[in-house]
């Protein structure tokens, strides 16, 4: 195929299985096969890719750093495009800029911002790379207060279903930026480059930690409802249901409370966190500590001892602003049945957010809600792998929608933005995509 350039794999060759399993990294690969995996190199590798499949009548998946959950670049047939290879970093510090590949790994663009005494809330797992992160939203460090990632896109520079290379930006081709932030997976173009606002870095990090015995979970998360709209917008409060965290000593049900806090002062980061201190049932936490100095590098470790490699994982999530009183009944319900640690519930306070920017991302709330299982023996996926969607599905009726990162829209179809600018995406993609060069989102044609 010496019209592709890249390195190209068409099933059945050697390499092919390789090349479509590492595209995944949850350990549990679907079993949907495209007619060819492209890993593409450079900018022209993409638009010869794009061309070609228009010319075979291919239909598109993009990979960048293959933390979708559910595996949606990966379909049955067309072409799955990696352009994971694209991973340049070019910072203006100067001007608080850079431009990033959709390659470019969060923790990797972090350390080296970091380097210059810069900021990027990029997401909190390694090995998440910028391209999918940042057209889903993107919920990343100091997120709060900085907005969801997206909002920190500046433009983008994108190969059109007809191979075209474009910016689009506030000024230039707006509806196509406009559909790029927030429409995740089911956005009808291949960024290779995003054009990013960065920070000054917060001259003080650290984290709060508390850990309650499951059985105080009624008055823990009354508790933590009743405080949300209160906490410091610089705090993010990170909450695990989870059968044990033996990283801290707790080999027990416990429900962990692990808050990162961004200041300019040490004083500022003890004030701002002070509030996690006010549990009614502080007295009996297996682990309480107000306030410790973490450096960020440090924070993408801890992450990582719940999200680890090599285990195979099923998600869901939703938001909700329900009062905690009907949350409770399906809070426990996820309780009695969690799957062997590191799975766990994560409940985030989040809201109430500020008005923002116009874009396709629309759908947050004061909560959410997002399940991890997460389990090593493939004889188990018949037990485990629904335990998130069933219990997700139990709940919906108190959600809000979901948010394109944890979702399982194959399994369970869901709202990811509102109605309106739903209809306003497909009349983009419409314009830019009127073939359907590339997919659309799981569960919708």
């Amino acid at each position: 195929m010496a019209e592709l350039g890249g390195t190209v794999f068409r099933r059945g060759d050697d390499g092919y299985e390789e090349a479509r399993r590492s595209t995944v990294w949850n350990g549990r690969i679907p079993d949907r096969y495209p007619d060819l995996v492209v890993q593409a190199s450079t900018v022209g590798d993409v638009q010869q890719a794009v061309r070609y499949a228009g010319r075979e009548g291919l239909t598109v998946g993009i990979r960048s750093g293959g933390h979708s959950w559910s595996a949606n670049h990966v379909r049955d047939g067309g072409l799955l495009l990696d352009v994971s290879r694209l991973d340049e970093v070019l910072l203006d510090a100067e001007n608080l800029a850079a431009e990033v590949g959709p390659g470019v790994k969060g923790h990797e663009l972090c350390g080296l911002l970091e380097d210059r005494g810069l900021f990027f809330p990029a997401g909190h797992c390694k090995g998440v790379a910028v391209g999918g992160y940042l057209l889903q939203g993107g919920y990343g460090w100091n997120g709060r207060r900085l907005g969801p990632a997206c909002e920190s896109v500046t433009g983008i520079d994108v190969v059109t279903a007809d191979g075209e290379l474009v910016h689009a930006d506030h000024y230039e081709h707006t509806d196509l930026f406009w559909a790029a932030r927030g429409s995740g997976p089911g956005f009808f173009g291949v960024v290779v480059r995003f054009h990013l606002q960065v920070y000054l870095a917060p001259p003080v990090t650290g984290m709060s930690t508390y850990v309650y015995p499951v059985d105080r979970m009624d008055e823990v998360y009354t508790w933590m409802h009743g405080i949300g709209p209160e906490v410091d917008r610089r705090v993010e409060v990170q909450m695990l249901l989870s059968r044990s965290f033996s990283a801290i000593g707790v080999e027990e049900p416990a429900i962990a409370i692990g808050s990162p806090v961004f200041a300019d002062t040490e004083e500022e980061a003890r004030e701002a966190v002070a509030l996690l201190d006010t549990c009614p049932v502080r007295h009996t936490a297996l682990v309480a500590e107000p306030f410790l100095p973490v450096p960020l590098q440090d924070w993408y470790s801890i992450v990582m001892v719940e999200y680890p490699d090599g285990h195979r994982y099923a998600t869901d999530n939703m938001w909700t602003s329900a009062p905690v009183e009907d949350l409770l009944p399906g809070l426990h319900r996820i309780a009695d049945g969690l799957p062997p640690a590191p799975s766990h519930c994560l409940w985030l306070n989040w809201g109430p957010s500020p008005e923002r920017q116009d874009m396709a991302y629309s759908v947050e709330d004061d909560i959410y809600l997002a399940l991890y299982g997460m389990w090593t023996d493939p004889a188990d996926d018949a037990r485990w792998a629904d335990w998130p969607v069933s219990n997700m599905r139990a709940m919906e009726h108190l959600a809000t929608g979901v948010q394109l990162a944890d979702e399982n829209l194959g399994q369970r179809p869901a709202r990811f933005v509102t109605d309106a600018k739903l209809a306003r995406l497909d009349e983009v993609r419409a314009r830019w995509d009127p073939a359907g060069r590339f997919h659309s989102w799981m569960g919708r044609p």
